[in-house]
């Protein structure tokens, strides 16, 4: 991602920056010495049970959602501006705190790359967060996988105690990559000794509700039970089996006891962020931990907080799963959007970006309908709406100000273009004024649906209200699992849809603000453990694949120094 002028590589920026003892984060943050456990000088973990009691009396600051227009396959700058407008909160005086999703290594090795920001707008140690950091994801895929071998193992000849009809089996493994190779396998060949085989597949380690249990628990007695509460099968009767049943709950609550500890880093102007869980938003909730989010709102007066993907995703599961079980909510939204983005919308080429590079603002003009849903589709949580634009080197002023025309137009405030990559905190101090202004007024938050409304009326108020969508189609196991699901009093908890992230819709060739489409509900799995149904749009898959070229092409590290290179 680059945007405004010309400047150094993001790991070069990174690489170059006098990072400040995580030791000094905390005390400005008002985190206490004894509260902190170190993983090496610049990061660390933080006993949240101890900040959480010791500030249980403190009013909660502002909450403000970045969120976006819907996205190029190159991302829009999503993390770029939630750390520049951190940095230029601090910068007008607010005591402020970031919180982000850890970076999952299939992205980084994929076609976006990091997620640490760009520019003079991101999150350091840079090469620590997008690789292993503190161990969090592959606790995540360890967990995950403890609970699949020992359902294999019952599954074995002359065992099956619990009477598992194989056929039901919902529960996958998970590796962190995008290894598309793995998203339909058999298991079990080689021999009695080997197991029973039968299909099965990987999904990415984020797309784990394992991971998504993470960032929604409160304390380790809520992980515990959400461990528990994990189905994984159907007995031959219909009765839904859990992880508490074959007795792996309480290993994979160890496993994830340290995970479930909050990571401080810092930003490039040294103010602290909360980075922690990492769930997939077209997949899973796509934001980070309700621990970290509650932590910031007790330390700071604002906190700024990205989810994943365009508003129809990572945002409508931020009010609807995340604000519904950590019990806050949002003070302001702010949406991200790109000309160049916008410009695709009014059917750029997305094989030639240099097309998008050029002034058409009849292009653009078209493009901003998929920005007026975006904003409709905040207003609909009661909330104040601020649009940035993240300028690139090639937008010109007539774009910049359409796009600005349009977002008031469409009832939301404007603001100049932010330049964070380029300028830090400096370049979104006009946006900081904006967002903080909007948490004053006055808001209504509202969910989206009642947790009383059957799967089918929060599956289709989220299609026909968000996405646009004429009603919704269920192929038959589709079907089938809503009957079961609401025999079991599933049918209570809300819904995360995993679907395409490039389209409004199901389907992502469908640009712009499509209409005239019906959304096909193809599977709908269980994720009684994190709390909610994840129903499966059209051809979604929850496993991603590399692209032809993939960013791997391009990490390197010098054997002498030790120096990383070609992360982004």
């Amino acid at each position: 991602m680059v945007s405004g002028t010309t400047v150094p590589s993001d790991i070069d920026i990174a690489q170059a920056a006098e990072m400040k003892p995580i030791t000094e984060i905390a005390a400005d943050a008002g985190i206490l010495e004894d509260e902190l456990e170190l993983y090496g000088k610049y990061k660390a973990k933080v006993d949240y049970k101890s900040i959480l009691e010791r500030l249980k009396d403190e009013p909660d600051g502002k909450l403000i959602d970045v969120t976006a227009i819907t996205p190029t396959p190159w991302g829009e700058g999503k993390t770029v501006t939630s750390l520049g407008l951190a940095q230029a909160l601090r910068k007008i005086g607010k005591k402020v705190i970031l919180c982000l999703r850890e970076p999952s290594l299939g992205p980084v090795f994929g076609i976006k790359g990091g997620a640490a920001g760009g520019g003079y707008a991101q999150a350091v140690p840079m090469e620590d967060l997008n690789l292993h950091f503190t161990g969090d994801i592959h606790a995540v895929g360890v967990t995950n996988n403890l609970l699949a071998a020992m359902i294999d193992t019952e599954l074995m000849e002359g065992r099956n105690k619990l009477n598992i009809n194989p056929l039901t089996v919902s529960w996958r493994r998970v590796v962190d990559m995008n290894d598309r190779a793995l998203r339909n396998v058999v298991v079990g060949l080689g021999g009695l000794l080997n197991g029973s085989p039968r299909e099965t597949g990987f999904d990415i380690s984020v797309a784990s509700e394992v991971m998504a249990i993470l960032a929604l628990a409160t304390d380790l007695k809520d992980l515990r039970e959400r461990m528990g509460r994990i189905v994984f099968a159907y007995d031959r009767d219909g009765k839904p089996l859990t992880a508490e049943d074959i007795g792996a709950a309480g290993a994979m609550t160890a496993l994830m006891k340290d995970a479930l500890k909050p990571n401080l880093i810092q930003t490039l102007e040294h103010g602290p962020v909360f980075m922690h869980a990492g769930p997939f938003a077209n997949i899973a909730h796509g934001n980070n931990s309700v621990l970290a989010t509650k932590i910031a709102l007790k330390l700071a007066d604002y906190v700024v907080t990205e989810s994943g993907f365009g508003a129809d995703l990572g945002a409508e599961k931020f009010m609807d799963i995340t604000c519904r079980y950590g019990g806050f909510s949002a003070s302001a939204v702010n949406i991200t959007s790109t000309i160049r983005a916008l410009k695709m919308h009014g059917f750029g080429s997305m094989q030639d970006r240099s097309e998008l590079e050029v002034e058409n603002l009849e292009m653009l003009d078209k493009g901003c309908a998929n920005l007026a849903k975006q904003i409709e589709n905040m207003k609909l949580f009661g909330i104040p709406v601020v649009v940035t634009v993240n300028r690139f080197a090639s937008d010109t002023d007539a774009e910049v100000e359409l796009v600005q025309k349009r977002a008031v137009e469409f009832g939301a405030e404007a603001c100049n273009p932010i330049t964070v990559h380029a300028n830090g905190g400096d370049g979104a101090i006009e946006a900081a004024n904006a967002v903080v202004e909007a948490c004053e007024r006055p808001s209504d938050f509202q969910f989206l649906y009642p947790d009383s409304a059957s799967i089918k009326e929060k599956i289709e108020t989220i299609a026909t209200k968000v996405y646009g969508a004429d009603g919704v189609d269920y192929m038959p196991e589709a079907e089938e699992k809503i009957k079961r699901f609401t025999e079991a009093g599933y049918d209570k908890l809300p819904i995360c849809m995993a679907k395409t992230h490039l389209s409004l819709s199901h389907d992502p060739t469908l640009k712009n603000r499509p209409t005239g489409f019906r959304v096909p509900i193809r599977d709908i799995r269980p994720s009684i453990g994190a709390g909610f149904l994840y129903p499966i749009l059209g051809a979604m898959s929850t496993m991603p694949g590399l692209p032809e070229r993939p960013a791997a092409v391009d990490v390197d590290i010098d054997v002498e120094t030790g120096r990383i290179t070609g992360l982004f």
